[in-house]
């Protein structure tokens, strides 16, 4: 503990974003260049060094947070680095887009803000990159044995780098074009330039794990030919079958799905396209759902150049401060949260008509409706209770030439034969069923992430790639010394 008294002495300052009228004409990160380093030591002297970090249990990962705070603080760099990589593979996506429940349980969240966890994390990831201390660790020596990981989201990296480091002999199957998952096409640019995922796949590669992309297992490659070809089997294929909004007027064209919207925008950074078809430009834009998604949508169509954004929450807007009755320390609070993308359309006034920021809260849709060409033009809404409830006299429209509907994913996308062809037992909700050691019904297969437990945030993602590849390892040798962070049935704290 560098500072005993660092707590006490220095205020939270978090890593400051960019103008918002200057960050919107670009598509690069929002924050300010450079900016994070100069104060992120003293941010790490806050740190309090408590007898029991809540920080770790409400981390999957079980990140090994006041010790690399400590190391930041002294500006050990490279010993900072070997302690988060001890736990975390790819800490440059996590201290950008999760949104830290290890800092709604750090110990001084009880009475003052909180760490700045999440900036010091990336600040560790970004430093370790630009110094060099992030080499490729390939195997002494190959077991023989083979494995096959269906997906390149977090969870099927996660698992394919610690199973190529235990030995074995890993294939990534993408059906995109490109390795990365939702992490490529659903993550704005943004929020997380691509070029940091370039870093892993590229470590990944020299350390010899091997990648297949524009192959959909169940269709391409057949699931029955693959389980023969290799030792064990993965599914880490990500919770992509979204939620549809079934109210009349839903046929009408300009209704996308925000899994739709988004990855067209991503492809148009990544230069496959000069324009989205789906583009938002000059446009009025109505999202369904207040989530992270949503804000997605909303970041990407201000840069698009949209006439207004709107985002429709059905929730109460609520309190800046957390509710100890409904969501007591450590818990991760629902608490009112500015995103970047929150925080522009407030700025650049998007939807005059919002609550807050761009968002209308305690808000149903009712139905669309169109004009003679059968394209969308306006959303029919109605206020409703804590019970969503319609509250009489609250129905109103809003004008909308393209809406998108961001209301999460159920399960795994069974329309390429996959679950089929395997047989897999599913559960109730429509993820993949699997056992305590994260097994399917069928031998020498296994599920993993938002496929198996259903959609979630990307700390569990990577938590679950450690945890099944520790279980494969074991499958395969008969033990495993890879760490195991979380089981299949664990959940994040909640009362």
């Amino acid at each position: 503990m560098a500072d005993p008294k660092g707590f006490m002495t220095t205020p939270r300052q978090d890593w400051p974003r960019r103008p918002a009228g200057e960050r919107v004409r670009d598509w690069d990160e929002v924050y300010v260049p450079g900016a994070l380093l100069p104060i992120i030591s003293e941010q790490a002297d806050r740190c309090m060094d408590c007898g029991v970090p809540f920080c770790h249990e409400a981390c999957p990962l079980g990140n090994l947070i006041p010790e690399w705070n400590d190391l930041v603080s002294r500006e050990d760099w490279r010993a900072a680095s070997d302690r988060l990589h001890a736990t975390n593979n790819f800490p440059e996506f996590t201290g950008r887009l999760c949104p830290a429940p290890c800092e709604a349980g750090c110990v001084l969240a009880i009475n003052q803000p909180a760490v700045t966890i999440k900036n010091v994390e990336v600040a560790i990831a970004d430093r370790a990159w630009a110094d060099g201390l992030t080499p490729p660790r390939p195997p002494d020596r190959l077991s023989g044995r083979t494995v096959a990981v269906i997906g390149s989201g977090p969870t099927g990296l996660a698992a394919a780098q610690q199973l190529t480091r235990a030995g074995h002999t890993v294939a990534v199957y993408e059906k995109d074009d490109r390795i990365g998952g939702l992490m490529r096409y659903g993550i704005p640019e943004f929020k997380m330039e691509k070029r940091h995922l370039e870093h892993r796949i590229e470590q990944m590669r020299a350390e010899g794990t091997k990648f297949r992309t524009s192959t959909t297992i169940g269709r391409d490659v057949m699931a029955d030919d693959l389980r023969t070809r290799y030792d064990a089997v993965v599914i880490a294929t990500g919770a992509t079958e979204w939620r549809e909004l079934h109210v009349p007027g839903r046929e009408l064209t300009g209704i996308q799905q925000a899994m739709e919207y988004l990855p067209l925008a991503n492809r148009v950074c990544e230069g496959d396209l000069e324009r989205s078809p789906m583009s938002a430009a000059g446009k009025h834009v109505v999202i369904v759902g207040g989530g992270d998604t949503g804000a997605d949508c909303l970041g990407t169509a201000i840069r698009e150049g949209a006439a207004s954004v709107t985002q429709l929450d059905i929730y109460a807007q609520p309190g800046a401060e957390r509710d100890e009755d409904t969501d007591p320390w450590p818990t991760y609070p629902k608490i009112y949260r500015l995103s970047a993308a929150h925080e522009e359309a407030r700025d650049l006034g998007t939807a005059p008509a919002a609550d807050a920021d761009a968002r209308l809260f305690a808000a149903s849709t009712l139905r669309f409706t169109g004009d003679e060409s059968g394209h969308v033009r306006a959303l029919h809404l109605i206020e409703v209770d804590e019970k969503r409830r319609p509250v009489e006299g609250t129905a109103r429209a809003l004008r909308a030439d393209l809406v998108l509907l961001a209301l999460g994913f159920s399960g795994p996308d069974r329309d390429d034969g996959l679950i089929e062809q395997l047989g897999l037992a599913l559960e109730p909700r429509g993820t993949i069923a699997r056992d305590a050691d994260f097994a399917t019904n069928v031998p020498g297969v296994f599920a993993a992430g938002d496929a198996a437990r259903g959609q979630s945030l990307i700390v569990w993602a990577i938590a679950e790639g450690r945890a099944v590849a520790a279980a494969v390892d074991r499958a395969l040798t008969g033990s495993s010394r890879l760490p195991a962070p979380i089981g299949p049935y664990d959940r994040p704290m909640s009362v």
